[in-house]
């Protein structure tokens, strides 16, 4: 691997120990060159509540690897975690920097009622 992987990885890692002492539902964010998906996570680690990506029907028309593509998503999360009754969860970024698509779905999730 990478040595940037390898960096991205631990710092992953370390958010999510923190994240598991806190024991509260966690919004996974993951972002490749095409696609953004976000997940939100149960507190025992083994259980995914919601999800949202660029691949569903209907975020695929436009354009899917762009800060729009990702408020989408942000919008999206939000509003099947409400479904599900969830009002509160706790920022996994996954080792990426808090900028461009991952700060514009951070915001609409917020923007959509999550709390973070």
């Amino acid at each position: 691997m990478s040595e940037k992987k390898v960096s991205r990885l631990r710092r992953a890692l370390r958010s999510r120990v923190k994240i598991r002492d806190l024991r509260m539902h966690r919004l996974c964010v993951n972002r490749t060159n095409q696609h953004i998906y976000a997940q939100i996570i149960a507190p025992t680690g083994n259980e995914v509540l919601a999800n949202a990506s660029t691949l569903d029907e209907s975020l695929r028309s436009g354009a899917t690897s762009n800060t729009e593509a990702a408020a989408k998503v942000g919008a999206l999360i939000a509003e099947r975690a409400k479904a599900a009754g969830i009002e509160e969860v706790a920022f996994d970024r996954s080792g990426f920097k808090y900028h461009g698509r991952i700060k514009s779905l951070a915001d609409a999730a917020r923007e959509g009622g999550l709390k973070f």
